[in-house]
């Protein structure tokens, strides 16, 4: 962390440095982007990979937090956070150029709290309309329905890009662009829910039959799930995580007790960790065989979907017998378990595992070596480990590429640290690395239940926690590894019963922002194939 200070004292001399769990940096908005270039071209160990871009709203100032790490090292973080000069019109530099998942995610700070970013080529508003009246996650948003009345009359979608950018003398200039050429032929893809896993919208441009440009558009089912938090208590935004990516459900819910538990300094009683980490567990195997499954579907397999789901059924007979839920798994609390397993869990827990281990070789047989499945997604979609990183794709997909980011390998939480498995890499960067990997990591997810299905001990399931939870001010993060990657919660406290500011880190946002680099130049009839290995979950994206 010293070279790190060097850094920061020489390309930011009026930065403040605070130390603690994270290095925190606070630099005026001027210094930003020359820190972060720095930073990003660090000689060793570059801070190449931006987990979460938080707007954020202090009252008397806007501001973001960027929190990094680097690719190589993913248990040093270092969060950096500045401030914009004015509210009337808060600008700040963008650091697209650094990294590309910068895009989208400056587009939802600008669309939320109205900060717009010099030199991001795209500046119009995402998630949410650009008709939109106000800036929702401001302290001052103007909640009148009246000035957003709800429309069933389709817009049309302009092609005009807004933007500001810092000319060679320093000077702003705004201007317009368009997203397609004047001559494009454009087709839409979405939003209706088939073949894009949600309503996601997809402007595709084509050159023939094959892919020129896709614009991405989401927002459709935006819930303002952000916003609703910070007039919830902790106990009570449990629910609302749960719905997020809700085919990890168990583990999104999972994230956010661990960060409150650690800010309050609430001690989870060992039985508690166990029933967490089995059900965290075979949350993955769901989530793994209803991507398998919707993705050959996807390719045209539907016996691989009916398959796929027939296996799925028993993991959630097992949710539904442990806590009265199938797709929302409602287990975890502050503190613990909401239930103890049933008498049964350790047996039936015990007959899936074999079952589902004869399964992956059906699916071998079947599915895996058919050579109409090898066609479609061998060498297509191709992901490089380095774009990987820089879009902040994580999970199956960013370890498809070859980069190791399992963030129960590098930042192990609950029993992670106790239990022996592999992560699962390949370096083909293509759709069928991506399909392997997932149907590997069931089978690593088998093996980390079987190490823990015996040894549960006895004891309390939830340890000793207030009736209203408050936490001490600061900032808290925590990191999970769901199905689709890295979720990061983010709570900003000022010491009351609810969050100041509570932000996810969507895995899936990531995942739909690298679809035009990875679709460019690729037949459409692939692009749907290409998603399904993507793997993305829509409400995951519209927080």
């Amino acid at each position: 962390m010293e070279t790190i200070k060097k850094i920061i004292v020489q390309v930011a001399s009026d930065a403040v440095i605070e130390e603690g769990q994270r290095l925190t940096v606070t630099v005026p908005p001027k210094q930003l982007h020359p820190l972060m270039k720095a930073l990003h071209g660090k000689e060793q160990l570059p801070f190449d990979y931006l987990i979460s871009l938080i707007g954020m709203d202090w009252g008397d100032k806007l501001g973001v937090i960027y929190l990094l790490s680097p690719s190589q090292d993913l248990t040093r973080e270092l969060v950096v956070i500045t401030t914009t000069e004015e509210r009337e019109n808060p600008l700040l530099y963008s650091v697209t150029d650094l990294y590309e998942t910068a895009h989208l995610n400056e587009r939802e700070v600008y669309a939320m709290f109205g900060i717009r970013f010099i030199n991001n080529p795209d500046m119009r508003p995402f998630l949410l309309d650009d008709t939109w009246n106000g800036f929702p996650l401001r302290k001052d948003y103007n909640a009148d329905p009246a000035r957003n009345p709800v429309t069933v009359i389709s817009s049309e979608v302009r092609d005009d890009v807004p933007r500001i950018m810092e000319d060679e003398n320093g000077n702003l200039v705004e201007s317009t662009t368009r997203v397609f050429e004047k001559d494009d032929y454009i087709i839409n893809i979405g939003p209706q829910h088939p073949s894009t896993h949600g309503v996601m919208h997809f402007r595709t441009a084509l050159n023939g039959e094959l892919i020129k440009k896709i614009d991405v558009r989401s927002g459709y089912i935006h819930r303002g799930i952000e916003k609703l938090c910070e007039n919830l208590t902790y106990p009570q935004i449990l629910h609302l995580t749960d719905r997020l990516d809700y085919l990890s459900a168990n583990i999104n819910r999972h994230a956010v007790c661990m960060c409150v538990e650690k800010a309050a300094d609430i001690e989870v009683p060992p039985r508690a960790q166990y029933i967490r980490t089995i059900m965290d567990e075979l949350n993955r195997i769901s989530s793994h065989l209803l991507a398998f499954a919707s993705h050959c579907n996807d390719l045209g397999a539907t016996t691989a979907f009916i398959y796929g789901m027939r296996e799925r059924e028993h993991v959630l007979d097992i949710f539904d017998k442990t806590c009265g839920g199938r797709l929302i798994v409602n287990q975890d609390v502050v503190g613990g378990v909401m239930f103890d397993i049933y008498p049964d869990f350790q047996k039936d827990v015990k007959a899936f595992i074999p079952y589902m281990r004869k399964r992956l070789k059906e699916y071998e047989v079947f599915f895996s070596k058919n050579p109409i499945a090898l066609r479609r997604m061998v060498d297509v979609g191709y992901l490089r480990r380095e774009d990987a990183i820089t879009y902040g794709v994580t999970g199956p997909a960013g370890r498809g590429s070859g980069w190791s980011c399992d963030v129960r390998i590098h930042k192990p939480y609950a029993l992670y640290d106790q239990v022996e498995f592999t992560e699962v890499i390949r370096t083909e960067g293509d759709s069928y690395a991506r399909y392997l990997n997932r149907l590997d990591e069931i089978e690593q997810a088998l093996q980390i239940i079987e190490q823990l299905i015996d040894n549960i001990p006895e004891g309390e399931i939830q340890g000793k926690v207030k009736p209203i939870i408050r936490i001490p001010e600061g900032r808290y993060f925590q990191s999970v590894e769901t199905g689709k990657g890295e979720f990061t919660v983010f709570i900003e406290s000022k010491g009351d019963k609810n969050p100041y500011r509570m932000k996810f880190r969507s895995p899936s946002m990531a995942a739909v922002s690298v679809m035009p680099l990875i679709s460019e130049g690729e037949f459409l009839a692939d692009f749907i194939g290409i998603g399904g290995s993507m793997d993305y979950v829509i409400p995951d994206i519209d927080r």
